[in-house]
């Protein structure tokens, strides 16, 4: 079993497609905070403080940083569609606390696992996963895999409400939460999914997934600190 090895030439090639394709400018591997997985006839590229995916067949980007609870995830995302081969409004979704057991450290892009960003390779994980707009933005979903390939669905989490669904140019404030247990994800203040998890996954790493679709992701935060609260 192999570990994330950030020093591999599958990562060094990871980061030459996130940050080389789209002509953004070169940074060393070591500086990287991103690691692409995508199928071919897409894009992903990391400038200026922004993150863009442009997606055929499936991708997902991960944050290489572990990440440890308690612990809140924040960043602003467009859905663009604009008539580009690649818009289409659907799937701003995300892995969260993620691991595979495959690997040493549990790292779920350690090169062994030979991910090509096909949506059925991440079935193996251990994660909290949205999909935010899923299905032809038809439904907002949100699930715990099991590592195990089974990631059960409970009804109050299988939302299909319009209000619940994704717009497209528009700007969404997303904020992930997880402390004591419980998890939370909210979209613009508003809190679509709080879950208390009985045997709650405490470390992992942190991925952005798509397929088919546009995004624009700026102002990526991860804090220690509990998340915002409207009062």
């Amino acid at each position: 079993m192999s570990g994330c090895n950030t020093k591999s030439p599958m990562f060094r090639l990871a980061v030459l497609l996130l940050l080389g394709l789209s002509g953004c400018a070169a940074l060393a591997a070591e500086s990287s905070p991103w690691i692409a997985e995508q199928m071919p006839g897409g894009t992903v590229a990391a400038r200026n403080g922004e993150l863009e995916i442009a997606d055929a067949g499936g991708c997902t980007v991960w944050y290489r940083e572990k990440l440890t609870a308690p612990v809140t995830i924040s960043y602003d995302v467009t859905i663009v569609f604009a008539g580009g081969r690649h818009d289409r409004v659907s799937d701003l979704n995300c892995f969260w606390m993620a691991t595979d057991a495959r690997s040493v450290d549990g790292c779920p892009f350690a090169t062994a696992h030979g991910r090509t960003g096909r949506f059925e390779d991440y079935d193996s994980l251990r994660t909290y996963y949205v999909g935010l707009g899923g299905n032809e933005n038809t439904t907002t979903r949100f699930r715990r895999y099991a590592g195990d390939g089974t990631k059960p669905l409970l009804p109050e989490h299988d939302l299909r409400d319009n209000k619940s669904l994704l717009q497209p140019n528009r700007s969404y404030h997303i904020e992930i939460s997880v402390r004591d247990g419980t998890i939370e994800y909210r979209r613009d203040g508003e809190v679509l999914f709080s879950w208390h998890d009985p045997a709650p996954l405490t470390a992992g790493w942190f991925g952005f997934r798509t397929v088919h679709s546009h995004q624009l992701i700026r102002n990526f935060r991860v804090s220690q600190q509990p998340m915002s609260r409207e009062k």
